[in-house]
């Protein structure tokens, strides 16, 4: 394996979506209008990270930030074949790199253990949503 690592935000909206269906954040039920704008929230995300074997999209993060106080990070994902690998490891490190003294925050339910082993903790802030119409 040789992993490369990008910063591009415009990441190809198909191998995007691949990755998503891949990890099970998407069910497969895909409109041309969903398909073709796939990227955007990573293309007006603060930070963007990806992951790469060669021309093949491995894994990717996104970050909303500040750049001062905080930092959420959002859809980590990295294809099942290429986990515990280190690939996620080095791109949530990537993302604290970004912003060194930041706070960060990332929600999830499923990966608690992953995030526990790289440094964050559970806090007892609630945090209160509307799903979006895309997932």
């Amino acid at each position: 394996m040789n992993i490369t690592y990008e910063t591009r935000k415009d990441l190809p909206c198909q191998d995007l979506y691949e990755l998503f269906l891949a990890v099970g954040w998407s069910d497969g039920h895909m409109t041309q209008d969903m398909l073709k704008n796939f990227n955007k929230g990573f293309i007006n995300s603060t930070f963007v990270f990806s992951a790469w074997d060669n021309n093949k999209l491995v894994g990717c993060v996104r970050v909303l930030s500040d750049l001062v106080f905080r930092s959420v990070i959002y859809d980590l994902a990295v294809l099942p074949e290429y986990q515990h690998h280190g690939i996620g490891k080095e791109l949530v490190q990537k993302c604290m790199e970004a912003c060194p003294d930041s706070e960060w925050l990332v929600q999830t339910d499923e990966a608690v253990s992953f995030y526990k082993k790289i440094g964050f903790t559970i806090n007892k802030d609630c945090f209160l949503t509307i799903p979006s119409k895309w997932f």
